[in-house]
């Protein structure tokens, strides 16, 4: 693995860190939201107590719901920025999170009853290394992946509305969703990198050893998430969330 690259991974959310949950899509926090999420998240988990490994946790979002559901969660991220967030936020809750520093790759030996993460894969240098390095802690486990539709580069209707989005953001004088962009060489390293479409993920959860990949679209999660947009924001929002999710 490249060493130079993870490294310029982690200092990216490092210092995203400080200002990474202002961005709602980042850390939702209204009612609603958090309503859609809990319980699209009791629906593709095991029934709790399940052993639960977050992978990317970032802040906690998915960690601490799972937390909340009566889940033994361990999180993962190699940021310890974003850990020391994630941290605060469970003391805070007084729910119990086992929290490592390390990369997605060199995952805690389980064993693990579920594997999940969101919006991880696209910044991962060796996906694939990772997806099956999570498959053998988890071998009688599930997999449920959070990934959004985007970068699709045979979608005129995606190109209109993200450039529409952004035009729309600029003239608000809204805040960007993250502290700066990715170095181009960086994201140009990135297999994933310009987009995680469902048709890539399927085919890399299969080939990385999970069993019976399948798809299903949070339609709830992104209805939530629209009602919070003001016109027109919310008529150019996109397909919503999906999850891929594989094993038993």
């Amino acid at each position: 693995m490249d060493m130079e690259r993870v490294e310029q991974v982690r200092h990216f959310w490092d210092a995203d860190a400080a200002t990474y949950d202002r961005d709602p899509g980042h850390y939702p926090v209204s009612p609603l939201e958090r309503a859609a999420w809990r319980a699209t998240l009791e629906k593709l988990l095991p029934a709790a107590p399940a052993r639960v490994l977050d992978v990317g946790a970032g802040t906690g979002f998915l960690s601490l719901i799972a937390a909340e559901l009566g889940h033994h969660v361990t999180a993962v991220d190699l940021s310890s920025g974003m850990l020391g967030q994630l941290r605060a936020k469970a003391e805070q809750a007084d729910l119990s999170v086992e929290i490592v520093e390390a990369e997605a790759t060199s995952v805690p030996p389980g064993p693990f009853d579920a594997v999940i993460s969101r919006h991880l894969l696209w910044t991962l240098l060796e996906p694939m290394a990772a997806l099956r390095g999570w498959h053998e802690v988890a071998l009688r486990g599930r997999l449920v992946l959070v990934e959004s539709l985007w970068g699709d580069p045979n979608s005129g209707v995606e190109r209109v509305r993200r450039w529409a989005g952004q035009g729309l953001a600029r003239a608000r004088g809204t805040v960007p969703a993250h502290h700066a962009p990715y170095a181009p060489e960086l994201r140009a390293a990135l297999p994933l990198g310009e987009g995680t479409s469902p048709e890539t993920l399927l085919q890399l959860v299969s080939a990385s050893g999970w069993a019976s990949p399948r798809l299903h679209q949070l339609t709830d999660v992104g209805w939530a998430a629209r009602r919070r947009l003001p016109w027109p924001e919310r008529a150019l929002a996109g397909a919503p969330p999906f999850a891929v999710v594989a094993g038993s």
